[in-house]
């Protein structure tokens, strides 16, 4: 683990009743309004890495099954552009909302046998942009199209060297609409092998489902890490609002 993986992104910790309210929904400037989408939009230099992927992730019912799972962080990739973050596909179906600031982590479950980068993508649009953005997902399917794939963060010395591009197994996207934040992660498995048919997650979490990622629960890997860092993401504005100035 390198020192700036306990690093502060930026200076400063949030304050204000603004934060507050996005999260609360109290006063006129709850949730939506312009000055909690700018809040929320200055969250990656604003609080300690930590608190947005934080070491250790407890993934209570998280599994198949409702089973709980339990991630550990390995690396922390450098905040970065998008460049080398997306296929090139996705990274154009973005840009109409742009790219201000990428963090991302890479997380091995409890067994060491899953290796998971999640990311928090900061956009540069406002909330309509964002709105635009995923009404788009939705309508075009755009989270399920296996050329639309986030890129692992393959640390090296780490569990995830090998979490190449023929690695990735299952994945999810989530664009949010109060924030200018698009959440990701993508999963795969820890001894590097190669996945010929990447699965959504939503897809492998299907009760019926058989493909490999479906059968290692590399579907819930995903989608419930990038869940917890999104809650997490949220909770971190209540928090900071409530420490002494």
């Amino acid at each position: 683990m390198t020192a700036a993986a306990c690093v502060v992104l930026g200076i400063g910790l949030i304050g204000g009743a603004v934060t507050g309210s996005w999260l609360t929904g109290d006063g006129t400037d709850g949730p939506g309004s312009p000055g909690a989408f700018a809040t929320a939009g200055e969250l990656w230099h604003s609080v300690p890495v930590d608190r947005l992927f934080p070491p250790t992730v407890d993934g209570e019912g998280a599994g198949p099954g409702g089973s709980d799972r339990t991630w550990t962080r390995i690396a922390v990739a450098p905040d970065t552009g998008c460049k080398d973050a997306f296929d090139p596909l996705l990274r154009r179906a973005l840009a109409p909302v742009g790219c201000l600031r990428l963090l991302r982590a890479t997380y091995v479950d409890a067994t060491r046998s899953h290796v998971t980068t999640v990311g928090l993508l900061f956009t540069k649009t406002d909330a309509a942009g964002m709105t635009s953005l995923k009404a788009r997902f939705a309508k075009d399917g755009l989270d399920r199209r296996t050329d639309l794939l986030p890129l692992p963060y393959a640390a090296k010395g780490t569990d995830a060297a090998g979490f190449g591009r023929a690695q990735r197994a299952s994945w999810t996207e989530s664009v949010l609409t109060d924030a200018p934040v698009v959440v990701f992660a993508v999963s795969g498995f820890a001894d590097g092998r190669t996945v010929a048919a990447p699965q959504p997650a939503a897809d492998a979490m299907k009760p019926d489902a058989t493909t490999p990622a479906a059968q290692a629960g590399l579907g819930h890997e995903a989608k419930g890490l990038a869940d917890r860092v999104e809650r997490g993401l949220r909770k971190t504005v209540k928090s900071s609002t409530e420490e002494p100035s």
